[in-house]
């Protein structure tokens, strides 16, 4: 690897097969896996650790100083898991004290003008769209789609297999292998199309539906809704997933388009 036209710190971990183009920033304690391709003008600040046959297009800064005015200069990383594309100019910045690092999965697509902020946490084969803004200690699942445009409250947790419609104000959590849309956010039946490209069955989608029905179109509050599941419906990976989600969430979850109140 010979980049003259690009500044690699000597204390950088960077495999040998990395492309690397000019102009390109690369600092110290950071580790670049094979096969990985950083184009021209990125930015990579010291933490990163960036995975095997990565994409990083240019423009993008990867592990920035947190903007957290609570950050006291504490060692932190931001993790990019392998075969991972940031596309233009998105910023990812690394952890503080709360989680000390922020995580990006593999096989994500990260796209132009996208920020991702200290302590989030984002799974596997997730898409984030264009210019989407998420706060510092946002979850998202695996397989979740956030579309373009939409801006995500600190704190929130979005579940595996949801999908966000483009440009919305994400102020609650959204539960597992839903479509959420409207403002405010609000449910907007489950994510089939996306549940059939992975490989779920009809059976499966059909209990997923069962329960969304039940708690957003039954009248329920949300402990009754998750009483009935419990007794009506037999355990099941989704539907402990969805009560999980539902019980351990910090911020309450979306409202349903057909319940005057969520809560």
């Amino acid at each position: 690897m010979n980049q003259p036209l690009a500044y690699i710190h000597p204390e950088a971990k960077i495999a040998q097969n990395v492309v690397v183009e000019p102009f390109s920033t690369i600092h110290k304690n950071v580790e670049i896996g094979e096969g990985t391709w950083i184009g021209p003008n990125v930015t990579i600040n010291e933490g990163a650790r960036i995975g095997k046959n990565c994409k990083i297009f240019p423009g993008a800064v990867i592990a920035s100083v947190p903007q957290d005015l609570k950050f006291a200069g504490e060692v932190t990383t931001a993790i990019i898991g392998d075969n991972t594309v940031i596309r233009e100019y998105v910023t990812v910045s690394r952890g503080t004290i709360d989680k000390m690092k922020t995580v990006v999965g593999g096989n994500c697509l990260i796209m132009a003008y996208a920020h991702i902020a200290h302590d989030c946490m984002v799974g596997n084969n997730c898409i984030i769209g264009n210019a989407v803004q998420m706060a510092g200690h946002v979850e998202v699942g695996d397989y979740a789609i956030v579309s373009a445009m939409s801006a995500i409250h600190q704190f929130v947790k979005i579940g595996s297999h949801a999908f966000i419609s483009g440009g919305c104000l994400v102020l609650k959590d959204v539960p597992p292998y839903v479509k959420a849309a409207r403002e405010p956010l609000s449910y907007a039946g489950i994510n089939s199309v996306g549940l059939r490209r992975r490989g779920f069955v009809s059976e499966q989608i059909n209990e997923i539906q069962q329960i969304y029905r039940f708690l957003f179109m039954s009248g329920l509050n949300n402990s009754q809704a998750l009483d009935k599941i419990e007794l009506d419906l037999m355990p099941s990976t989704e539907r402990d997933e969805i009560t999980n989600f539902i019980r351990n969430s910090g911020r309450g979850i979306i409202k349903g388009y057909f319940s005057k109140d969520a809560n």
